[in-house]
């Protein structure tokens, strides 16, 4: 997002927040609410033209929302909606991305509620794991011709009962509505958005063996103390790193392994 939408974006961020930081509010179906208008704003294309058209006041937007979703939603996600309405978007599309945005970080407050943020998190990584590796299961899940009801059935037997509830329902929301983006993206993006209710970043580290609890209190602390940022790791053991680990933090690479310092070893000695 640019400009006005990164402000825009930010303001409904921090209305969230301070929504949410209330213990009476009901953040997961929060989250089901953000989730339906999303979904309403994705299809009603001339709808959301009108409610993001900067030649209109922000109170008409407003209004206009309220008394489409008045009844339909509670007080909480309405007052959500008119708020952003009343701000101005550089693209209409931006508006469905950022509702989209809110109703995951709803539900990852839900679960930072109940103690089982770090269950998510995890359980998210495994999934893209899970994905990557099975090619089958990528395509049945990202088939375009499959019924939603085929999808989501798959997912619970998947993950019902195996995974956190919250995990069970961000998946299923991003693999039913993807909304342009790639289930691997789709991951990506929630873990990212998991890591920042805590205020971190997530490395991403393989190793070729599992490492003990105090190797990996070493490398967090290690990798909190050069980043600046409290680090959440997610650990992915393949032998083929040979020995060492590999640490992907964003798009920079801290290489460690055997297998790499070999293949830089023969780069040097080709040239």
């Amino acid at each position: 997002m640019n400009g006005a939408s990164r402000e825009a974006l930010a303001a409904a961020r921090e209305r969230i927040d301070a929504l949410t930081d209330a213990t009476s509010v009901d953040a997961a179906r929060l989250a089901d609410e953000l989730a339906a208008v999303t979904a309403l704003l994705d299809r009603e294309v001339s709808l959301r033209r009108v409610l993001t058209d900067p030649a209109q006041a922000g109170e008409a937007k407003a209004e206009l929302a309220q008394r489409l979703l008045g009844g339909q939603v509670g007080g909480q996600t309405l007052d959500l909606v008119s708020g952003m309405v009343r701000s101005r978007w550089s693209q209409s599309r931006d508006l469905v991305d950022a509702m989209e945005e809110l109703a995951d970080v709803a539900d990852l407050t839900a679960a930072q509620t109940s103690g089982t943020l770090d269950d998510v998190e995890d359980e998210l990584f495994r999934f893209g794991r899970i994905i990557s590796s099975n090619t089958e299961l990528r395509a049945a899940l990202t088939d375009r011709k499959a019924e939603r009801s085929a999808k989501v059935e798959l997912l619970h037997r998947l993950l019902g009962g195996r995974a956190k509830p919250t995990t069970e329902r961000l998946v299923t929301r991003l693999v039913t509505a993807p909304r342009g983006r790639s289930l691997e993206a789709g991951l990506e993006s929630l873990s990212k958005l998991a890591a920042e209710r805590r205020d971190r970043l997530v490395a991403v580290v393989t190793s070729a063996v599992p490492l003990s609890d105090t190797q990996k209190q070493r490398l967090g602390a290690s990798l909190a103390k050069l980043y600046g940022r409290h680090m959440h790791l997610n650990i992915d053991v393949d032998p083929e790193v040979l020995g060492g680990i590999r640490v992907q933090v964003g798009d920079e690479v801290i290489n460690g392994s055997i297998a790499d310092r070999i293949e830089d070893a023969a780069r040097r000695l080709a040239s």
